[in-house]
């Protein structure tokens, strides 16, 4: 198993693929062969050290997925370059603190969009010497340059691939790979230094079956640890990488590529499971039958197959029926070959994994974090356990504190916070990284995520209360989309809703409800009434002291540029509190 991520990208082009990659070319995909990729990888790597950027230098990379992320990514790792990467949502002045913070000398970026922040903030960054573009762009500023000016289409000299072979090999373990800066849901964002040793444990160490055969759909942003570390454990055992045009079109991607595997965050299956649900309410009442009773029959044979244990001969012919009428359809909107999902970020509702379990797709959910290079622990394709982020991986330890902190150790920790020596030691100490989240290990193994240890609140009756569950009994509601309960010395709980809208708006036509706009409609009282019933009921099964009380419905989805959220979708707590403290106030005050 290579030990840098340099050696990682030499395996991986020995394959040599025809269709190492798969990108949108002239409206339709196409491959990029082996031979081609490591054209384009060795050239990037020789204008890097030709603009005086050296091992140990910090380039930043502020782009979407694409080809030219992993081929500038991999430059970046065979020439001992830190790469900084950046999501492509943040605003200029976000971007301006990582890159002074990081003191980068070259950013990356994929658009004239994404450029246009750059040349705002570029006066206050000393540091910033140029800009590589990776679309095409006409300019008399000779600091901005294209990717594809720099690549050509000259090959490789026999001197130039020794001298590129002896810098993959000059790369060592224990280098700097890259500093990820945590999006985090509190505070001022701090900079995770991962080594390649980092990141080549947990590809060697995940324990996930892919081969050559595979087909994977790149999606989730390449910014984020976990793609990142995913991608690299594609290419290391030879699948194919394919890279999706752009969140929005996931969907058509999907029926494009006809991936095998993929990675995804609880969002992004949530919203294909409510555009089904959607579908099949306004279907006809013979095909809704129908789709209730094989989801039905898919759930009653759920158990055999978590198990591998023989199914009743009447289940297992039901369960062929239900599959070939409606199963083998659902399964082909997302291509029709998924092997196995992975999520993470997030915890996945029980109900959504349930659901695409009864339909024949394993969705996978996993537990790190950026610090850990991320993967913990796993749950894998023949050992599902729902409810659980699965058993933590070879060679990564974890032990439960004794206030319930889940605490990790392994060749997957982190070097440290980036200039930041105080927090180091604040997460890491006596040899363990405090991950801040609480949860249990039951006695198979399986590891169980019950919040963040940051987010129990304590009402004014002294009871402690974590939000994440009830949240997520709350998002059971198909009229929910997000919720975020408040209970922080106050006397019970209550929970700001964002509403999924279509299906707000479909019920207020149905109940005769004229409403001009959102506004309106989140506050009419009929409204807020049925919502607070759907609440309740998802509360039924919790603690009295956890059950919410009243609800406030938001008339707006959460953004990034509010900071109401965070790249990878997660709520920030308390800046959701603090824009919506008046809100909040009356829920308290009616």
């Amino acid at each position: 198993m290579p030990e840098t991520l340099a050696r990682l990208f030499r395996h991986a082009v020995s394959y040599d693929k025809p269709d190492m990659i798969l990108t949108k070319i002239e409206g339709a995909y196409g491959p990029i062969a082996a031979s081609e990729v490591y054209r384009r990888v060795a050239r990037t790597h020789f204008e890097l050290r030709n603009a005086g950027i050296a091992a140990g230098d910090r380039c930043a990379l502020l782009s979407e997925n694409r080809w030219e992320w992993a081929v500038t990514d991999f430059a970046m790792m065979t020439a001992g370059v830190v790469s900084v990467p950046i999501y492509p949502t943040l605003p200029a002045q976000q971007i301006h603190y990582l890159l002074q913070h990081s003191e980068s000398r070259v950013i990356f970026v994929s658009t004239e969009e994404q450029l246009e922040k750059i040349l705002s903030i570029w006066d206050d960054l000393p540091a910033l010497e140029g800009v590589v573009i990776f679309d095409s762009y006409d300019t008399d500023d000779e600091r901005i340059t294209a990717l594809a000016t720099l690549l050509g289409e000259k090959p490789l000299s026999e001197d130039e691939r020794e001298d590129f072979e002896q810098a993959i090999s000059a790369v060592q373990p224990q280098d700097l790979a890259s500093i990820i800066y945590t999006s985090g849901t509190t505070g001022t964002p701090k900079g995770v230094m991962l080594t390649h040793s980092n990141f080549g444990s947990n590809v060697r160490d995940n324990g996930l079956n892919v081969s050559q055969d595979d087909v994977a759909l790149s999606f989730l942003p390449l910014s984020h640890v976990a793609e990142r570390m995913a991608d690299y454990a594609f290419f290391q055992d030879g699948a194919t990488v394919a890279y999706a045009e752009s969140i929005e079109a996931v969907p058509q991607n999907l029926l494009e590529v006809k991936p095998t595997v993929a990675v995804g965050v609880p969002r992004f299956f949530e919203k294909v499971h409510d555009k089904v649900q959607a579908a099949v309410s306004a279907a006809p009442a013979v095909r809704r039958g129908l789709f209730h009773w094989a989801i039905g029959t898919g759930k009653a044979s759920a158990p055999y197959r978590l198990k591998n244990e023989p199914m009743p001969l009447g289940l297992r012919l039901k369960s062929g029926l239900a599959d070939r009428l409606v199963f083998a359809k659902l399964r082909g909107r997302l291509g029709g070959r998924i092997r196995f999902f992975m999520s993470g970020a997030a915890p996945l509702p029980l109900h959504v994994a349930e659901f695409f379990y009864a339909v024949g797709i394993k969705i996978c959910e996993a537990y790190g974090l950026t610090e850990t290079s991320p993967v913990v622990s796993l749950n894998y394709p023949d050992s599902l356990r729902f409810g659980t982020v699965g058993r933590v991986i070879k060679n990564v330890e974890v032990k439960i504190a004794d206030d319930g902190e889940i605490l990790v150790r392994g060749p997957n920790v982190m070097r440290g916070y980036y200039k930041d020596e105080e927090r180091t030691a604040e997460v890491i100490r006596d040899g363990w990284f405090h991950t801040g989240d609480i949860g249990k290990i039951d006695e198979d193994g399986y590891l169980s995520i019950t919040d963040r240890k940051k987010d129990l609140f304590k009402t004014s009756g002294g009871k402690y209360v974590a939000p994440q569950p009830i949240e997520n009994q709350i998002k059971t509601s198909s009229y929910v989309s997000t919720a975020v309960v408040v209970a922080e010395g106050r006397n019970f709980p209550s929970a700001l809703i964002v509403p999924d809208f279509e299906k707000l708006q479909q019920y207020a036509e149905q109940q005769g409800i004229d409403v001009a706009d959102r506004g309106t409609l989140v506050r009419h009282a009929g409204i807020v009434s049925m919502i607070e019933n759907e609440v309740d009921s998802a509360c039924q099964g919790l603690a009295r002291h956890e059950r919410v009380k009243k609800v406030a419905l938001l008339e707006e989805e959460f953004s990034i540029d509010k900071g109401e959220i965070t790249p990878t979708m997660k709520v920030r707590r308390r800046e959701v509190e603090k824009l919506y403290a008046d809100r909040i106030e009356e829920i308290y005050s009616s």
